[in-house]
């Protein structure tokens, strides 16, 4: 993170100076806001736009159902890159690959009965992401894919599945395994459609497809059977089934594909998030609850935010070359 740092210095320093140096010519009062350099259109799921309390404060009113929160990993890196990028963040929580490259959604806000209901559900139509991508758009950030594979509903099924198992067993491998490899075909299938849809739009645009953290530890032990600040009653074989087979390969499925296109590249989020799992005592992702037992469905908190715009923050340096 050195680097990184070092980097958002750099630019601070070159912007104050060149504030400092057309001073003298500018008139007294005020004046406008320069127009960024570089334009950013930020695409992705609920791991991009925040959604849980536990990511910050939704910050769109009214609310249009997405969730964006304020400390998501997109409006970090807003902040943090003042006017050098001129950002428009459409991330959508329960968002599809679809529904980023032509699919209008209706998203969902927080109504998942029977852990929460949103007051304000239904929520109308919002248009297919790849909307907000311009022609002269710079860079685009995407995170997306894991409600392709359908893990939330994998997810909810191994709770089901777990529940009065004892936490022995792998009632949800022995379930749902069958189905994985084509679930994991179809994310493939989609996303390679979406880079190229993204690329059409925007020829000149570097597209950084944005991985998904560390959710499940390599050591399982740590996971607590029947506790809902971490997977409930998901068994320690499920959820050594789930990291190895169901989440591991999306994340490979996702760096494949960038990698077979030559505008997209691939921003690892997993490494550096492997002992801040959701059963870590420093998670940056929480379990089915929060620590204030709010609904928070497996989602990062705000210092896995942070983490994520880091090296994000990095990549799209790295893309628009300001080494």
């Amino acid at each position: 993170m050195a680097n990184f740092r070092i980097r958002l210095t750099l630019l601070g320093s070159a912007a104050v100076l060149a504030a400092g140096a057309l001073a003298p010519a500018q008139l007294a009062g005020a004046q406008p806001a320069a127009a960024a350099d570089y334009q950013w259109v930020a695409l992705g799921d609920s791991y991009t736009a925040g959604v849980i309390p536990a990511a910050g404060d939704v910050f769109e009113i009214p609310r249009d159902g997405c969730e964006r929160t304020d400390q998501s990993y997109p409006q970090v890196i807003d902040r943090d890159l003042g006017s050098l990028l001129d950002l428009t963040n459409v991330s959508c929580g329960a968002a599809t690959i679809d529904d980023v490259t032509f699919r209008a959604q209706e998203p969902i806000g927080r109504h998942l009965p029977p852990l929460s209901e949103d007051p304000d559900y239904p929520f109308p139509a919002v248009p297919p992401q790849s909307e907000a991508v311009r022609p002269g758009t710079d860079v685009i950030t995407v995170g997306v894919g894991g409600n392709t594979l359908g893990f939330a509903d994998i997810l909810f099924q191994c709770l089901q599945l777990g529940a009065g198992s004892g936490g022995t067993g792998t009632p949800c491998k022995d379930d749902l395994a069958a189905g994985v490899p084509g679930r994991l075909a179809k994310v493939d299938r989609e996303y390679g459609r979406m880079l190229t849809t993204l690329h059409e739009k925007a020829p000149h645009a570097r597209i950084l497809s944005v991985g998904y953290p560390t959710v499940v530890p390599a050591d399982t032990s740590k996971c607590k059977y029947n506790d809902l600040k971490q997977f409930g009653s998901i068994t320690q074989g499920d959820l050594d089934w789930l990291r190895r087979d169901v989440l591991e390969p999306l994340n490979r499925t996702i760096e494949k594909s960038a990698g077979t296109h030559t505008a997209a590249s691939f921003v690892d989020l997993y490494d550096s998030s492997r002992n801040h799992s959701v059963c870590d005592s420093g998670k940056w992702v929480e379990g089915v609850l929060d620590h204030d037992n709010r609904p928070a469905f497996v989602h990062p908190n705000a210092r896995g935010h942070r983490n994520a715009a880091d090296h994000v923050t990095s990549a799209i340096l790295d893309a628009l070359s300001l080494d």
